[in-house]
C-alpha cells in the first residue's frame, strides 16, 4: 500500500514540475521573441546598406571594365587597320611588278616572233644556197669522172682500199708496241709479284722430315727387342706393320716402311718401349694401340690447326685427316704438310696482289698435293689420285684443275690454278729447301761443270747457288758474241736432256775483253 502509495505521489509530483515548466518556457519563449524580432530589423536594415554599397561598387568597376574593353577593341583596330594598309601596299607592289613582268613578256614576245622571221628567211636562203651546191657539186662530180675515168663508186672503193692498206699497217705496228709493252711489263709485274710474295712468307728453308731410326741406349736392348726365339721384334713387326731392321749398326735400330704414318707409330711405341724397359708381347701390343690413337689424334689436330690458320671453311673431316697425315710424308726431305700450307700461303698472297679470289687460291694451294697422303696405297700419279679425292668430297672445279695442273700436266682454267703451280715451283725450288744426298749432289755439281767444260773456248765453269746458277767464262780471242749465244743454249739443252733436278738451272756465258797497258 505504501508502495502504491509512492508511486502516484512520484507522478503527481512530476505533472507539477512539467506544468510549471511549461510556463517558465512560455514566458522565456516570448521574450526571446521580441529579442529575435530587434535584431531582424536591424539585420534588413544593413543588409540594404551593405547591397547598396556593392551595387556602387558593382557599378563602378563595370564602368571600369568597360573602358578597359573600349581601350583594346580601340588598340585592336588600329592594328588591323595598320596590318591592311600594309597588305595593301604589298598588293599595289605586286601589281606593279605583274605589269612590268608582263611589259617585258610582250617586248621579249616581239623579239621573238622577229627573230622568228629572221630565221624563216635564213633557211630560204640556206636551202637555196645548198640547193645551188648540190647542182654544182653535181656538175664537179661529172666532170672528176670524165677526167679521172673512173665512177663515183670506184673512187670510193679504191678510197676505201687505200684506207684500209694503210690502217692495217699502222694497227700491225700498233700491236706490236702494246705486245712488247705488254710483254715487258708482264713480266715486270711477275717478277714483283713473286717477290714480294716470298718476302712476305718467310718459312725455314728445310722443314722437318720423318725419322726412321731409333737410337738404343746400349747394343744388349737389340736382345730385349729381339726377344726369345724372335717373339718380340714379330709382334712389333705385326701390330704396327713396319719392319725392324736390326743388323751391325752400333746401338741403332732402322724402321722400312711404305706408310709413314706406320712408321711414326712404330718409332714412337718403340722408343717408349725402351724408355719403359718391359718388352713382350703383351706390352708391345698396348703400347702400339694407345700410340695409334695418339697419333690419329695428332694427325686430327694437324689437319684442323693447316685448315684454320688458312681461313678456310668447309673442308671435308676426311679431308681434314688427310691433311694431317701429310705431316709424316716427305718428298726430298720437304714435309708434305709445311709444303702445302707454304704454297697456300703464297698462292694467296700473289692472289691478292692480282685481285683475284684469294681463298679459292688457298684452298686450292693447300689441297694440291693431298693425293700424297695415299699415294702409296692407291695406283697413279698424286696429281690424278688428288683429283679424285677432292672430286670425292665434293670441291670446287677449279680446285680440281689446279691439283691436276700443278705439274703442267694439264692447262689451267682459272689465274688461281696458274698461281698454285707458280707457288709449287717456288716453295720446291728454292735452294736448300729439299734435301739429297751429298753424293748426288756432289755428283751432279760435278756432272754440270763438265758438260760446259766440254765445249770449245771454255777458259773456267763454276757451279753456284746449289747448282741452280752455272756461269761460264768463255775466252774472248777464241769465241765471239754469236758463238757465246750458241754455247749458252747448247749447255742448257744438254743439261736439261742428261739430268734431273728440281726446279730450274740457270746458264750464264760471260765473254769479257781487257785492254792492258802500261805507263813507264
Amino acid at each position: 500500500m505504501n508502495t502504491a502509495m509512492y508511486v502516484l505521489l512520484g507522478i503527481l509530483i512530476g505533472a507539477l514540475f512539467s506544468v510549471v515548466f511549461y510556463f517558465v518556457n512560455r514566458r522565456k519563449g516570448n521574450r526571446i521573441t521580441e529579442v529575435l524580432r530587434g535584431d531582424y530589423d536591424r539585420l534588413i536594415s544593413d543588409a540594404k546598406k551593405e547591397a547598396e554599397r556593392i551595387k556602387k561598387e558593382a557599378s563602378l568597376e563595370a564602368k571600369d571594365i568597360l573602358y578597359k574593353a573600349r581601350a583594346e577593341a580601340e588598340k585592336e583596330q588600329r592594328e588591323l587597320r595598320k596590318e591592311l594598309n600594309q597588305i595593301e601596299r604589298r598588293i599595289r607592289n605586286k601589281e606593279e611588278n605583274l605589269e612590268r613582268k608582263l611589259d617585258q613578256l610582250e617586248r621579249r614576245e616581239s623579239s621573238i616572233s622577229r627573230r622568228e622571221r629572221e630565221l624563216n628567211q635564213k633557211e630560204n636562203e640556206i636551202s637555196e644556197k645548198e640547193s645551188r651546191l648540190n647542182s654544182l657539186i653535181a656538175e664537179q662530180m661529172k666532170k672528176i669522172e670524165e677526167v679521172a675515168g673512173m665512177t663515183r663508186e670506184q673512187a670510193r672503193e679504191e678510197l676505201l682500199k687505200k684506207v684500209e692498206e694503210e690502217t692495217r699497217f699502222e694497227a700491225a705496228k700498233l700491236i706490236r708496241t702494246i705486245e712488247e709493252e705488254a710483254r715487258e711489263t708482264a713480266e715486270k709485274k711477275a717478277k714483283e709479284i713473286i717477290s714480294l710474295a716470298i718476302q712476305r712468307y718467310a718459312s725455314d728453308y728445310v722443314a722437318d722430315t720423318t725419322v726412321s731410326a731409333v737410337a738404343l741406349p746400349s747394343d744388349e736392348m737389340k736382345g730385349r727387342i729381339i726377344g726369345r726365339e724372335g717373339r718380340n721384334i714379330r709382334a712389333l713387326e705385326a701390330a704396327t706393320g713396319v719392319d725392324l731392321i736390326i743388323d751391325d749398326t752400333p746401338e741403332m735400330v732402322t724402321l722400312s716402311s711404305f706408310d709413314p704414318v706406320r712408321r711414326e707409330i712404330a718409332r714412337v711405341s718403340l722408343e717408349r718401349l725402351i724408355n719403359d724397359g718391359r718388352i713382350h708381347p703383351a706390352r708391345i701390343e698396348e703400347v702400339v694401340d694407345k700410340v695409334q690413337k695418339e697419333i690419329e689424334a695428332i694427325i686430327k689436330e694437324e689437319g684442323e690447326k693447316a685448315v684454320f690458320d688458312l681461313g678456310l671453311s668447309g673442308v671435308h673431316p676426311d679431308l681434314i685427316r688427310m691433311l694431317g697425315r701429310l705431316k709424316y710424308r716427305t718428298s726430298y726431305g720437304q714435309n708434305v704438310l709445311q709444303h702445302s700450307r707454304e704454297v697456300a700461303y703464297l698462292a694467296g698472297m700473289m692472289a691478292g696482289e692480282l685481285g683475284v679470289d684469294i681463298k679459292l687460291a688457298k684452298r686450292a694451294g693447300l689441297l694440291h698435293d693431298i693425293g700424297k697422303a695415299v699415294d702409296h696405297e692407291v695406283e697413279g700419279s698424286h696429281h690424278e689420285i688428288g683429283v679424285n679425292i677432292a672430286k670425292k668430297y665434293g670441291e670446287d672445279e677449279r680446285v680440281l684443275n689446279a691439283i691436276a695442273c700443278h705439274h703442267g700436266d694439264v692447262d689451267p682454267i682459272c689465274v688461281e690454278a696458274a698461281l698454285v703451280a707458280a707457288a709449287d715451283a717456288l716453295s720446291a725450288a728454292r735452294p736448300g729447301v729439299r734435301r739429297e744426298s751429298i753424293e748426288n749432289y756432289i755428283k751432279r755439281l760435278r756432272r754440270i761443270e763438265e758438260i760446259a767444260n766440254a765445249y770449245d773456248g771454255v777458259e773456267k765453269c763454276y757451279a753456284m747457288q746449289a747448282g741452280r746458277e752455272v756461269r761460264v767464262i768463255v775466252k774472248p780471242d777464241d769465241v765471239s758474241d754469236e758463238i757465246s749465244s750458241m754455247i749458252v743454249r747448247d749447255i742448257a739443252r744438254k743439261i736439261q736432256s742428261e739430268l734431273t733436278y728440281p726446279g730450274q738451272i740457270k746458264v750464264m756465258v760471260i765473254r769479257e775483253t781487257r785492254f792492258v797497258d802500261y805507263a813507264r
